[in-house]
């Protein structure tokens, strides 16, 4: 007698053969050799510098570019809405039938997003359950609507196929060496590349792309259109600030102390609020490492010191002076301007990089104290208690 999950199963794998196949059609072109496309109209990006999309009215192409390898294309998506019959030819890339209904997210990032989008019913699966702390989805987690899949590094692929999700949406990595298993499955592989967007601004701009795929196109511009004109209200409010104060950000790792780089997102949040990165002049567009004694000359006399951490509960002075003797050498300590954020607590990550105004609007209140306020319901670094 043949189990019913041995017949789900062959259920899948034939779906997976039918998806595979569609999708290397897609990839010939349509299965009769190299197809000839006249570009759509282009969406606008003004801010976001690996992500095109050009427009036609059967289908969308968006073309991710490498990060990593600027003058190469990391993914091509074609995209085509499930209202509509699959053209008889195609760009080359993944065919992704729109608007996702079953999607499995990796990110909570993205988790947080699509349910602000008012389409949290659309995600089936989520990977790295932990890190979820969006109300809608983690109640549907608990009452097993929504699957957890393990964790992204190493997700569990009987229940990826068990759900059968329209797409994956993960955040790829350079030099990954892909995604196992999960590429043999036939399933569109979305990959989320928009946390290696260099600005606060781009990154936030990659949601119309999501909302693209589920077909939240207008409250994906709505969003970002706020973002970016709240933003930008902001930076005016800084642009003639008489003193621009250094910002010292995080801690020592082992030996080692990650600084932002002068073009990396921390560092032009900062320069954005009015403040002035210690280590701006290395253009780096992340964070680099260096040790405690040149953090100590580079920056002992900022007065305003940000620390990210996650723990049970939130840090004081006490415990920071206990970690290292090192950092009561610092001006912010003594003149008790350190301020902490709680990972575990405050939504930091899965809040900022699609509502960068939020963060923006809280530094600045920190670094420029009365100038502006922070958003009610939105405070991420707090004072240190002793």
């Amino acid at each position: 007698m043949i189990r019913a999950t041995d017949k789900a199963l062959h259920t899948f794998f034939s779906a997976v053969l039918t998806a595979a196949a569609a999708i290397s059609l897609v990839s010939c072109g349509g299965g009769s050799g190299a197809v000839s496309h006249q570009r759509g109209d282009a969406m606008r990006f003004d801010f976001a510098r690996n992500i095109t999309i050009d427009e036609t009215d059967s289908f969308a192409v968006v073309r991710i570019r490498n990060p990593w390898d600027t003058l190469r294309t990391l993914h091509t998506y074609v995209l085509v809405a499930d209202s509509l019959p699959v053209p008889s030819s195609l760009p080359e890339g993944t065919l992704v039938r729109t608007p996702l209904k079953n999607a499995l997210v990796y990110s909570a990032v993205h988790v947080s997003l699509i349910d602000e989008f008012g389409a949290g019913e659309s995600i089936g699966g989520v990977c790295d359950s932990k890190y979820i702390h969006t109300p809608a989805v983690t109640a549907r987690m608990a009452d097993g609507s929504v699957a957890d899949c393990g964790i992204g590094t190493a997700p569990d692929l009987e229940k990826i196929m068990m759900l059968s999700p329209d797409a994956i949406m993960l955040s790829p990595f350079e030099n990954s060496g892909g995604y196992g298993r999960v590429t043999s499955l036939g399933i569109p592989i979305i990959e989320c590349a928009d946390y290696m967007e260099p600005t606060p601004l781009g990154r936030a701009e990659w949601m119309k792309f999501y909302g693209m795929l589920f077909g939240r196109s207008a409250m994906a511009d709505s969003l970002f259109r706020n973002s970016r004109n709240e933003y930008e209200r902001l930076m005016k409010r800084v642009k003639n600030v008489e003193t621009r104060p250094e910002v010292l950000v995080d801690r020592l790792y082992g030996s080692q102390w990650y600084v932002p780089g002068g073009q990396s997102t921390m560092g032009l949040f900062i320069t954005h609020a009015g403040g002035t990165n210690p280590f701006a002049s290395r253009q780096s567009s992340g964070s680099y490492p260096v040790s405690g004694e040149e953090v100590l000359l580079t920056a002992r006399n900022a007065p305003v010191w940000l620390i990210r951490y996650n723990q049970s509960s939130d840090m004081t002075y006490g415990q920071l002076e206990s970690d290292s003797p090192f950092y009561p050498l610092f001006d912010a300590f003594g003149r008790k301007r350190v301020y902490g954020c709680n990972t575990a607590v405050r939504y930091f990550y899965e809040e900022v990089p699609f509502h960068p105004q939020w963060l923006l609007a809280e530094l600045i209140s920190i670094i420029h104290p009365g100038l502006v306020e922070p958003y009610p319901g939105h405070s991420y670094f707090i004072p240190l208690q002793p």
